[in-house]
């Protein structure tokens, strides 16, 4: 699933070089494996509790916007509930497109902001 959602993410824009954003990637970065192994992508992981040297450090209810200058892509896997406006709001600034990926059932949080359900192979999330 999580490759999928990873295969997804390449095919929504010719654009390369690609920069991509994952927020709050917590402890799990399958998506970001996948992503990085792929030519002419640049990709950053941020969190507000880095787990790791790699993942920058970013309260994304006051994003550093240097962080994601010239960001294409955006998405998040299982974000919090609370901080999925903060993302569409990151989205706004950036003009980048915005996956989320909820827990299984779980409705968005995206105020009037209405986020498309998209199925991909085994991978189902929502893309703006």
């Amino acid at each position: 699933m999580w490759e999928d959602l990873g295969e997804y993410i390449l095919t929504i824009t010719d654009k390369r070089p690609l920069k991509i954003a994952e927020i709050g990637v917590g402890k799990v970065d399958l998506v970001y494996q996948y992503l990085k192994k792929q030519d002419q992508v640049d990709i950053i992981k941020t969190d507000i509790r880095p787990a790791d040297e790699s993942v920058i450090k970013d309260d994304i209810t006051n994003p550093n916007l240097d962080l994601y200058k010239d960001v294409d892509i955006i998405y998040s896997i299982r974000p919090p509930n609370e901080l999925q406006p903060y993302l569409v709001k990151l989205k706004d600034l950036t003009n980048a497109k915005l996956i989320i990926r909820p827990l299984f059932n779980e409705d968005l949080n995206t105020g009037p902001r209405k986020m498309k359900l998209k199925n991909y192979k085994k991978a189902s999330f929502y893309i703006l």
